[in-house]
């Protein structure tokens, strides 16, 4: 299997995807468009995930290569390829298939519950309610007849799913304790008060069990899209 990821910003990497590639002997290749790389060739790649990133889907004029990537996304989902997007990557593709993306009236940064989506047989289901990691002010609406998956008091749309093979997720299952310190180093100024900020005192402060869960989560994601 070769696994190939989207990257937009250096603090922002697979995170505990990695060892799950690993695991499943997968070559793990990369395009990261903040060192100016090209797009590879759809053609070999089995599974291809869109990270997150501070930046906004509509950001093209300071990062023309958005919409070099959305055409990739969509050109990968019209073939068929497994797709995971996860916060940026998951509004990407939700661009790409011409929904809207937008701010989302509460920001949410922190760890809080989502609650699922009752969805039809065959499709992904998350937990009643499990608590997750989240860093992100924009949400996206539902590509045409992909189906929720998940939602929250803060957020209606976090997680979507669309034919067999493709998975947004608003929030970030990757998540280790050294990707959140490196988001919390590089983003720090985005933690201003609200009822879905929580303090980096807050933050830091989240259990091993916490990851462990997220982690375990993001592993059965890929393993279904695989």
């Amino acid at each position: 299997m070769r696994a190939h990821f989207l990257q937009h910003v250096p603090f922002e990497g697979l995170g505990s995807i990695r060892p799950w590639l690993e695991s499943q002997g997968a070559q793990i290749t990369s395009t990261r468009f903040f060192l100016g790389e090209d797009l590879a060739d759809l053609q070999p790649i089995d599974l291809l995930i869109a990270m997150g990133g501070p930046m906004s889907v509509g950001d093209e004029a300071e990062h023309p290569w958005l919409k070099t990537e959305k055409h990739f996304l969509r050109a990968a989902i019209a073939r068929g390829t497994p797709v995971l997007g996860v916060c940026l990557g998951a509004q990407l593709i939700a661009s790409a298939l011409g929904a809207r993306v937008c701010a989302n009236p509460l920001k949410e940064i922190g760890w809080f519950p989502v609650q699922a989506v009752p969805t039809a047989a065959g499709s992904f289901r998350f937990p009643a309610q499990c608590t997750v990691f989240h860093w992100h002010g924009d949400t996206f609406e539902l590509p045409q007849r992909a189906v929720r998956l998940a939602r929250s008091p803060a957020c209606e749309n976090q997680a979507f799913q669309l034919n067999r093979n493709v998975i947004g997720l608003q929030f970030h299952l990757e998540t280790t304790p050294e990707s959140a310190r490196a988001m919390i180093e590089h983003c720090r100024s985005e933690l201003t008060p609200g009822e879905y900020v929580q303090s980096e005192a807050e933050l830091k402060a989240a259990p091993a069990k916490l990851y462990a869960s997220i982690n375990s989560l993001m592993s059965d994601v890929l393993a279904y899209l695989v």
